[in-house]
């Protein structure tokens, strides 16, 4: 076995005692094959991959069992043995590659000191740059290197960080989360790489991922962990067409389909605790949330059990067979769509002109980031747009937000032309517009309180507002978005990603806007997060009769919430109409390549297809 835990305990000790934080984890990973951990965010996938670095945090230990490395002691053995595997036997990549790399340093820079870590003499290092980037498909490997990690896309520097970690043939790669936020056609080429590097090289790949259905398709074996502690184990097909665990089944339930009848999506109640918490939880850690617990759960902690031949769950037989109550169907494709025009845009286009050289002459062609197009919101309608990273969906948001200003076209809000920038069309945005960011990590001032937070606009909006108004506002807006008025002393750094994407779309409701403008907000959340934020614009919509101009890259998502869609390649519409007569009957080649570059349900589907480059 290359890669071999058993009974692996890892323990926080706090000032209240010890905490477990990963509880009896064992799994084999043999050379050649993919193992996935996947579950929510806190449930320990991570910490395996730091126990495999001996990167534990502060405070953190392995406490009790074994983790060996091709049969090395990676717990026990010394610095200087392991300090000689990781970069060259065992490798990483990981999830934020503009983080992971150096943003003041070329990627030749960066590849070179990874190559001097690993022994490869100077003289041999450029070539095998080269080499290394062409394996990863990056069509020009010399202006690659030549680049800082800024000039290169989201995809092209998590190619570069593959291509470092398969550089060295290592046995064992440990990738977290390495598909995360990118768009459906990077994420298959990303795993197509990877899949034909782990496969030349006959790798063994710990592939991380919170996507139960991503993971079925690139995995061999699963282990489904909650709270530290492995809830289910087997044969990836296995777990994805038969889950056992009502954990794994509630991971399945809340990810949107891609075909098939419509249903609510279910969504598991609060979040998972966080380590602090894990003591408290009796029993089995997962039976607070679980949809069919009994008062057996709260007892002893239940055992892992072989179901069938390799597939072992945790659970007691009433529970692993027990179905929760069935999701009703969802009637948002019957829009009305006689509602009256919010939102108007005709002939809308954004082209932005070369940078100027030193002598101030324009060099190299402009971009056209828009070209003219057409859009149409009415009340209560719900329009998705979708397409590649470049495709032009985020400046066709900053468009509509006044942030950047139309090449040519016509914006109208409520009949009125808002196209240039006044302070009449400014506040009329500011009454009918609001925009719910990407990150709300950097959306949200860290210095601020939720309560400051939600009212921000406020300060500025409604004149001598009192403290007193304030507060009762943030406390509506906290309701009518499912957070508790307990929060409103809070700050960011004390939320979960979810609940700071519900403090971001509260602090954009607190003018009741009639129009909302959301960028990727679910992008890289956990799909149980996921399907709770797209309830709440499903409910939101029926209450407020709210529209929504919804930017995303994963299909899934906008068949699921949005009545028509866009679909945006280099900055043109090449088709757009219903969803469901889109995704049913796609006209325009670029559509059904990216359907086809998505994973499909269907597990005997062959995925990534071979060709998965839509440029």
């Amino acid at each position: 076995m290359v890669l071999q835990a058993r009974n692996l305990t890892v323990s926080l000790q706090s000032k209240d005692g010890r905490i477990d934080v990963l509880r009896d984890v064992s799994f084999d990973l043999a050379p050649g094959k993919v193992l996935g951990l996947v579950g929510e965010s806190g449930a320990g996938k991570s910490m395996i991959g730091r126990v495999v670095s001996r990167n534990l945090p502060k405070n953190f230990s392995v406490t009790h069992g074994s983790l060996t490395f091709a049969g090395h002691d990676v717990i026990h053995g010394s610095d200087a043995m392991l300090a000689g595997l990781l970069g060259d036997r065992i490798s990483f990549v990981p999830q934020e590659p503009l983080t992971a790399l150096n943003p003041l340093m070329t990627i030749a820079q960066q590849f070179g000191e990874h190559l001097d870590r690993i022994g490869i003499r100077r003289a041999h290092q450029h070539a095998q740059m080269v080499k290394a980037l062409e394996d990863v498909r990056l069509l020009d490997p010399k202006r690659v290197l030549s680049s800082y990690p800024f000039q290169l896309s989201g995809g092209m520097c998590q190619r570069v960080l593959i291509a470092m970690a398969f550089v060295s043939q290592p046995a064992l790669v440990v990738a977290d989360e390495p598909t995360t936020a990118l768009d459906v056609s990077t994420q298959a080429t990303i795993v197509q790489i990877m899949r034909r590097l782990q496969q030349d090289h006959d790798t063994a790949l710990l592939f991380i991922t919170h996507d139960l259905r991503l993971a079925a398709h690139v995995c061999d074996d699963i282990l489904v962990l909650y709270a530290g502690e492995v809830v289910e184990r087997g044969p990836a097909r296995a777990i994805s067409g038969d889950p056992q665990h009502p954990y794994t089944r509630a991971l399945q339930a809340a990810n949107p389909s891609l075909d098939g009848p419509l249903t609510r999506l279910p969504s598991l109640p609060d979040n998972m605790p966080g380590i602090a918490g894990f003591s408290a939880l009796k029993g089995c850690r997962f039976g607070p949330r679980c949809p069919v617990a009994d008062q057996a759960c709260v007892g002893a902690v239940p055992q892992l059990r072989e179901t069938s031949p390799g597939h072992w769950v945790r659970c007691s037989p009433a529970c692993q067979h027990g179905k929760p109550v069935a999701a009703p169907v969802i009637e948002h494709r019957a829009d009305d769509l006689s509602g009256e025009v919010i939102l108007q845009a005709s002939g809308l286009s954004k082209y932005f002109e070369p940078p100027r050289n030193w002598l101030g002459r324009r060099e190299g062609p402009g971009l056209h980031a828009v070209r003219p197009m057409d859009l149409c919101v009415r009340a209560g309608e719900f329009v998705g747009i979708v397409g590649e990273s470049g495709s032009g969906k985020s400046t066709l948001a900053r468009l509509l937000m006044g942030l950047e200003t139309p090449t040519t076209g016509q914006i109208s809000l409520d009949g009125r032309d808002i196209s240039v920038s006044n302070p009449q069309t400014k506040q009329l945005r500011l009454d009918t517009l609001q925009m719910v960011f990407q990150d709300p990590q950097s959306a949200l001032n860290p210095r601020r309180s939720v309560e400051e937070l939600v009212t921000q606009v406020m300060e500025s909006h409604i004149k001598a507002v009192t403290p007193e108004a304030r507060r009762i506002r943030a406390q509506d807006l906290l309701r009518e978005t499912g957070l508790s008025p307990e929060l409103l002393h809070r700050y960011p750094s004390q939320l979960s990603g979810g609940q700071k994407q519900r403090v971001n779309i509260a602090r954009a409701l607190c003018v009741t806007p009639r129009l909302l403008i959301a960028d990727e907000i679910v992008s890289g959340l956990d799909v149980s997060v996921q399907a709770q934020i797209l309830n709440l614009l499903l409910d939101l919509k029926a209450r407020r009769q709210i529209g929504l101009v919804f930017i995303s890259h994963d299909l899934s998502v906008v068949r699921y919430l949005c009545s028509s869609m866009i679909v945006m390649r280099h900055g043109k519409v090449v088709e757009q109409g219903p969803t469901e007569q889109v995704f049913s009957n796609p006209q325009h080649a670029y559509t059904k390549a990216l359907f086809a570059a998505a994973p499909p349900a269907d597990l005997e589907s062959l995925w990534p297809p071979e060709q998965t480059s839509l440029s």
